[in-house]
Parts: structure tokens; C-alpha cells; sequence
């Protein structure tokens, strides 16, 4: 049976003020199946694993506040951990984004936050502590009744910052979690979902379109349909290896392995900027900001080791005006060797933009041009190869290269995160198409 519009107008003007609240925030009334937290108590963590867009973090924040009321009831206080890749992520996310528990609180039950204290603390005692995965030893001792992580697949040091985590949830009768996140397959989110005491609900993108911008489905429809990484992104299927692939998740979870143990790079004999610049321009529509082409930004080095080192991803979409100055200033902070540049598309556009930004800052550049005259594969090889010899390291959090490393197969459009590496890897390893092999 339809609804009627008028009904339902008649209906909200009838509402006094406290009804208009108590129907605002009766997340019950608005809540699709698939975001209701499990009933019962027979389970340890409730993984939310669903595309962009879902709506993950609304259940997260409205299973936060049912603990803190449910922790209040029961032991007149209570301890919650809120575990995120950032402070930045945690706060613009889980505590003051839409969805976040500041504002979906209803103003009666409403905690106060205070971010010196890296604290929210309800009017029942209850409080919700928040640690950075940056930092898995600042959870070495609190202890909490209850925990909501999001995008663990994004956090820096994932397996440590679980294990922490995961020693403190000991206090009360049921130390429970719900995890929100994209899925990608690393540790720990793969070791959680074998756990007997784990339950999962799944959701795509698409199960949100009625309260998604119609420019936001079109746009992350042309970038990822079709895609293996759009079956990650909006289906949020779970992908392993891609067949055909000149990376394999193994062999970048074993290029990270000495970030995640806390080493630090090498002195470098050679380091460059690498660009590989979008050819649109996001000032032209900011809201479809994801249908743009990015412009690739990656800085890597040739260690003393004689090892690869890939420092950063500082990739996005940019302007010619923003893209030119990023990359000289990071030229510049880093004291890089050189910016190399792809000037297929782009022309001598590329170094004119760069070299005319630099100028602008008060510096020189040291400019490469680098032509795609072969193909994706073969410039991609001697790289693969240097992977697989476990002769390559990154040392920082990139997931958005790693995911373009791990799902690009020959013959498909290469994305500007993965051309910006090769060209990076090629101009500090000295490579050649030949070199599969080398000292």
C-alpha cells in the first residue's frame, strides 16, 4: 500500500517538539535490516563489510550509544574503545561526522567531547576513549567493556593494533566489537572473519542509492563498474589475488613488513618524485570529484641496501595548479634527486606546470620528461620482479596503491597511482624493459 504524501505532511505538522526529537532520533524508524546490530549475546564481533556508501558508520555510532546505556544500566559506568587510522579519520568520522555519535545523539543523551582528553563521556558515567592506529602502545593497559573499530583494512599497524585492542576488551560479562569497514584482504580483518564468535553482514553500495547523491552513484559507477576493484569498493566483495596480476598480495604485505615492524628506511643514494598527471580538471565539477582521472604522485628511492624504497602516495585529484605545486614541494621538503614525468598526455604541459609552480615557491626543479613508448606490462616487469625478489619496501600507509598494484591486469587501463610507482621505481632502480634481473 502507497503511502500518502499528504498523510504523512499532515502527520510531522502534528508533532510537538519533543515528539519531532523522539521521532528524529528513533534510529528504529529508519534503519535498514542489514544495519541492526545481531540480537542476543552469542557473539564476540559484528563485522559491517559493505561498499562505499552503505552506511557503516551510522550502525556503528548508534551500537555505541546503546552500549553506553545499556553499560550504565549495568554497572553504573563503563569503558568503550573507539579505534580508527587516524585521529583526523576518527574525529571528522566516528565523533563529528554525519553519521558520528555527536551527531546522531539524541540531545537528551547526548556525551561531551573533549578532545584533549581524546575522550566522550555520557551523562551516565559512561566514557569512549579513541586511539589512533598509528599508535597500537597507547592501548598497552585500558581495559573496556566494549570496542567500535572503523576501516580496519585502512589502519597502519592493523595486526598490533588489534592485538592491543583485543587484550584490553576484558572488562564486564560480554566484551563484545563491531568492526565498519571496505573490505581488502589484510590481517587482521582475514583472521577475524575465521573466529567462531564472529557474525558478518554484507551490503553494496547500491542497498543506500535512495539517500546517495545521484553525481556520487554516477561517478563511482564510471570509475570502479565493471572493475575487479569495483566489485571491492561497491560490492565489497572480499578479493584475493587477481589472476594475471604483476603483484600479488603476498608480495606487498612482504614490502610492508618492516614498516609494520617499526624499522625506517635506508640513507638513499637516489630519490625521485615521480607524476603522472590526470588530464581533467576538478575545478570544472567539484561534486564529481571521483569521476576525474587522479594524477599520480609517488616518491621513491634507491636505498644504500640498493634496495626500492617507496616513501609515499600523495596521489589525488588534483588541478594543474595543485598537482604542480604538491609535487615541488614535496621536490623540494624531501630533497629529492628529480621529478620525473609522464608527458604522453599531457605534453610539455607537465614540465611547464611544474617548473612554473616551483617558481612561484622560490625554487628550482630538476625536471625528467619519461615517454610511454612501451607498453604497460613491459614497463611494469622489471618491477614486478623486483617484488618478487623481496628487493622492494614501502614505508608509509598507502591502500589505495596497493589495491591498484594488486587488481591491475595487463591489458586494462593502468591507474595513475600504479604508473606514478613504475615510473618512480624505473628512474631510481636505473631500469630497463630487459632488466628482470639485476644487482
Amino acid at each position: 500500500m502507497e503511502t500518502d504524501p499528504d498523510a504523512i505532511q499532515a502527520f510531522m505538522a502534528s508533532l510537538d517538539t519533543m515528539e519531532m526529537h523522539l521521532w528524529n532520533h528513533d534510529w528504529n524508524l529508519f534503519v535498514r535490516p542489514t544495519q541492526l546490530r545481531p540480537e542476543g549475546e552469542d557473539w564476540d564481533t559484528w563485522v559491517i563489510l559493505a561498499g562505499r556508501g552503505f552506511g557503516k558508520t551510522r550502525p556503528g555510532s548508534e551500537t555505541v550509544i546503546d552500549w553506553a546505556i545499556e553499560l550504565g544500566q549495568l554497572y553504573g559506568t563503563g569503558h568503550i574503545a573507539l579505534l580508527g587510522k587516524d585521529p583526523e579519520d576518527i574525529r571528522k568520522v566516528m565523533i563529528e561526522g554525519e553519521s558520528g555519535i555527536l551527531s546522531v545523539s539524541p540531545p537528551w543523551f547526548r556525551p561531551i567531547f573533549e578532545p584533549t582528553k581524546k575522550q566522550l563521556t555520557w551523562p551516565n558515567g559512561v566514557k569512549a576513549s579513541y586511539y589512533s592506529s598509528e599508535e597500537p602502545d597507547s592501548l598497552r593497559g585500558p581495559q573496556h567493556h566494549k570496542l567500535w573499530g572503523d576501516e580496519i583494512c585502512k589502519w597502519k599497524k592493523g595486526e598490533d593494533m588489534w592485538d592491543m585492542a583485543s587484550f584490553g576488551l576484558r572488562l564486564g560479562h560480554n566484551p563484545q566489537s563491531v568492526l565498519t569497514t571496505t573490505p581488502r584482504p589484510v590481517e587482521p580483518l582475514l583472521t577475524i572473519l575465521k573466529e567462531k564468535g564472529t557474525i558478518v553482514t554484507r551490503g553494496s553500495t547500491r542497498d543506500n542509492q535512495a539517500n546517495l547523491a545521484p553525481k556520487f552513484i554516477r561517478a563511482i559507477e564510471k570509475k570502479y563498474a565493471g572493475t575487479r576493484l569495483g566489485r571491492q569498493e561497491l560490492e565489497a566483495e572480499l578479493l584475493m589475488d587477481t589472476p594475471g596480476a604483476l603483484w600479488t598480495r603476498e608480495m606487498i604485505e612482504k614490502a610492508k613488513r618492516r614498516y609494520k615492524e617499526g624499522g625506517k628506511p635506508p640513507n638513499m643514494t637516489q630519490l625521485t618524485v615521480a607524476v603522472d598527471p590526470g588530464v581533467t580538471d576538478p575545478k570544472d565539477d567539484p561534486e564529481l570529484m571521483d569521476d576525474l582521472a587522479e594524477t599520480g604522485i609517488v616518491v621513491a628511492g634507491r636505498g644504500e641496501d640498493g634496495h626500492l624504497h617507496v616513501l609515499h602516495d600523495f596521489s589525488g585529484h588534483f588541478s594543474p595548479h595543485q598537482w604542480g605545486q604538491k609535487a615541488g614541494i614535496h621536490y623540494e621538503t624531501l630533497k629529492a634527486d628529480n621529478i620525473v614525468g609522464e608527458v604522453n598526455n599531457g605534453g610539455d604541459l607537465v614540465e611547464f606546470v611544474i617548473k612554473t609552480e616551483a617558481k612561484v615557491l622560490g625554487y628550482d626543479v630538476n625536471f625528467k620528461k619519461v615517454h610511454a613508448s612501451r607498453g604497460k606490462r613491459t614497463r611494469g616487469e622489471p618491477v614486478s620482479a623486483i617484488y618478487e625478489q623481496h628487493r622492494a619496501h614501502h614505508w608509509d600507509d598507502m591502500p589505495e596503491l596497493e589495491d591498484q598494484m594488486a587488481t591491475w591486469v595487463p591489458g586494462l587501463k593502468s591507474p595513475d597511482r600504479m604508473d606514478a610507482l613504475v615510473w618512480a621505481a624505473t628512474e631510481v632502480m636505473l631500469l630497463s624493459p630487459d632488466d628482470l634481473v639485476f644487482a
